[in-house]
């Protein structure tokens, strides 16, 4: 995945949160980021392996891995992971890790959702994370349009305000298991959705070498 957007030769690299919780390398995935992005959010699951939410708010695997998570997190990357916020403003763009009413639980998957976060900021690009689903909405003369963003899909910035889910690295939950993120070209003037095959087996490999529920593993196949 880092090849595919190293291939780019991006001047910055932005990651919308949940750097942990669900997969079998924690301590090196808060690594990687920590070394490579300019901007980095906390999401509900980094939150909840740094013990600042209940995991009770969590499904019985989702809480399960944090606590396996929390339990081998090294002091590093926990220092990192505390350091972060869920929400960002910056040149042109504002992000959340879930959405601006509620940056660490709303998901952002109806209109009404998309309308409200697109009435609650003022960027003429707002990103999102948290669903796990790659999405491309559009507010251009009062009109929302926008749909599902499966790779490859383009869109001109110009076309109005827009809001965007990047999908997710893992675990993701479009159907499409390949590794998602998100291309912003200001010069081009475009945002292009891509995907990226990785290595699945082996990580359901390890991440049933460490007893994670079997689900985390069986869904990284299908993308649901």
């Amino acid at each position: 995945m880092l090849g595919s957007v190293d291939a780019e030769a991006p001047d910055e690299l932005w990651c919308l949160g949940d750097l942990v919780g669900y997969g079998p390398q924690p301590n090196r995935c808060c690594e990687l980021v920590a070394e490579r992005a300019d901007v980095c959010l906390i999401g509900n699951h980094d939150l909840g392996v740094l013990g600042r939410i209940d995991l009770e708010d969590f499904s019985p695997d989702a809480a399960a891995a944090a606590r396996w998570t929390a339990g081998v997190l090294e002091d590093e990357p926990r220092r990192f992971l505390e350091s972060l916020s869920p929400s960002a403003a910056l040149d042109r763009a504002e992000l959340f890790h879930a959405s601006p009413r509620d940056p660490v639980w709303e998901y952002v998957i109806t209109g009404e959702a998309a309308e409200a976060a697109l009435e609650a900021t003022v960027a003429p690009v707002v990103l999102v994370g948290h669903s796990h689903v790659a999405l491309a909405i559009v507010l251009a003369d009062g009109e929302l349009t926008g749909d599902l963003a499966p790779d490859g899909t383009e869109l001109e910035l110009a076309l109005g305000r827009l809001l965007l889910n990047p999908g997710s690295v893992g675990q993701p939950r479009d159907g499409d298991p390949h590794a998602a993120w998100l291309e912003l070209d200001r010069d081009a003037g475009t945002a292009t959705f891509r995907r990226v095959p990785y290595d699945v087996e082996r990580t359901q490999a390890e991440i049933r070498e460490r007893d994670l529920p079997e689900a985390l593993a069986e869904r990284l196949e299908h993308g649901v």
